[in-house]
């Protein structure tokens, strides 16, 4: 099997091969870490402290980390924890955001790379951040000794439906998955029905909850507000994560209401760095004052520019709390929407598209509890800012719901470590033949 899925992976690269070199020269992807993703040379580590090694892809499930890494190091702090990550954009977060942390590019899934891989990282648990199933990976990882998890676990119906046409294929995968730490009831049942061990999954709520801050006044918000020179009178409409044309249409709605509310401002925070000169363009066609964030220390703050570019990257978390209307993007396009509890934690006035297939449940959730609106386009989004910057009321209820529902839904953190903790031996120094064969 491993020697199939090699040449199965060759085959997929030697296709690709045009458009992998097209984003390498155009868009600079894919330049680094080729050695640890195609040879596993990752960072070598020493010593025998309990390992615990967590794959997070992009930007979503790096930042999905931050409260579980806090919560192991003040419960276990003589624990290592190890971190890859797939994208670029993914990777330069997790450098920023856990410095304190060893963090590589997780190698493809060719044989020889994950067993080289696993040889030098040595862990004890493999953490796999919602539903990343490789199975050489999966497989170097057992064969190495190590435990294998999943957490914060989601199955859409369409990835169900999917996994179940190969259900035979997976089967054996699923069987070596100790743990499958999930979101809700809907996605244990889905897991189960693809061949997972009842006594592996166990639901634990979103992680995603527990990561969001909830404090307006927190130091990160509060120093991006005053460089941006954000006033108490200012109401900042904030656009983030968004993509082509999400950054035109908030554009365009922050044209028709500003001058009749003064008080109004426009941040835009694109999903990717890629993208920022794009934005950029468009901003200066609309022939509006508008500000680069990268650009302020050196240029000093422009009083009449009402919009802002965050060019930056790992920042959106601590700019949503200046936001007191919100667009959460990828919504009004095909990326399936972005993470909308982080700007209902603060208790902005939420709304996104109606594409947003990745945070269904979330998005139920928010809905329900009348806490946030859906726009399907550029007038319905023009329409919801006005109604906010004119019912204040309306506004209120929704930020006050939003915070609410959040504060309600706390406790994933401590629930997914609890199921964790059993994967690791009691103490730093063991042997891994023993417990392979165990």
């Amino acid at each position: 099997m491993p020697y199939l899925l090699n040449l199965c992976y060759l085959a997929l690269v030697i296709v690709g091969s045009p458009w992998l070199a097209y984003q390498a020269v155009r868009r600079g992807k894919y330049r680094t870490g080729l050695g640890a993703k195609f040879l596993g040379l990752v960072p070598k580590r020493a010593g025998n402290r309990n390992c615990v090694w967590l794959h997070a892809v992009s930007v979503g499930e790096v930042n999905l980390l931050a409260p579980l890494l806090a919560e192991i190091h003040r419960r276990h702090p003589v624990w290592e924890c190890v971190i890859s990550t797939t994208s670029l954009t993914g990777y330069t977060l997790a450098r920023k955001k856990y410095s304190d942390h060893t963090v590589f590019y997780c190698p493809l899934d060719f044989s020889w790379a994950v067993r080289t891989a696993m040889r030098r990282v040595r862990p004890d648990c493999l953490v796999l951040a919602e539903l990343e199933l490789w199975p050489n990976l999966i497989r170097a990882a057992r064969e190495h000794g190590a435990r294998v998890a999943i957490i914060n676990g989601r199955l859409s119906e369409h990835s169900f439906q999917g996994y179940q046409r190969v259900r035979w294929l997976l089967q054996p995968l699923w069987q070596q998955i100790d743990l499958i730490a999930v979101q809700n009831e809907e996605y244990a049942e889905r897991f189960l029905a693809l061949g997972a061990r009842s006594t592996a999954v166990h639901v634990t709520g979103s992680l995603k909850f527990d990561g969001a801050q909830t404090d307006r006044a927190n130091a990160a918000t509060i120093k991006l507000a005053q460089l941006a020179g954000i006033a108490q009178r200012d109401v900042v409409f904030l656009a983030g994560s968004t993509q082509q044309p999400e950054e035109a249409l908030a554009l365009a709605t922050f044209q028709s209401l500003r001058t009749r509310f003064a008080d109004l401002r426009l941040i835009l925070v694109p999903r990717h760095p890629e993208r920022f000169n794009e934005v950029a363009e468009m901003l200066d066609a609309a022939g509006l004052p508008w500000q680069r964030r990268s650009r302020i220390a050196a240029d000093g703050l422009l009083p009449e520019a009402r919009v802002l570019l965050v060019d930056t990257v790992g920042e959106l978390g601590a700019w949503w709390g200046t936001a007191h209307i919100a667009f959460v993007g990828g919504s009004l396009h095909k990326r399936g929407g972005q993470n909308m509890i982080e700007p209902a934690a603060y208790g902005a006035a939420v709304s996104f598209g109606p594409n947003t297939r990745n945070f269904r449940d979330i998005v139920a959730q928010l809905l329900g509890a009348e806490a946030a609106v859906v726009v399907n386009d550029g007038a319905e989004l023009t329409a919801f800012v006005q109604r906010c910057l004119t019912d204040h009321e309306f506004a209120n209820q929704l930020g006050r719901h939003a915070r609410q529902l959040v504060a309600s839904q706390l406790g994933a953190t401590a629930r997914t470590l609890a199921k964790i903790e059993p994967l690791l031996p009691a103490s730093g120094i063991f042997d891994r033949r023993d417990r392979s064969a165990a």
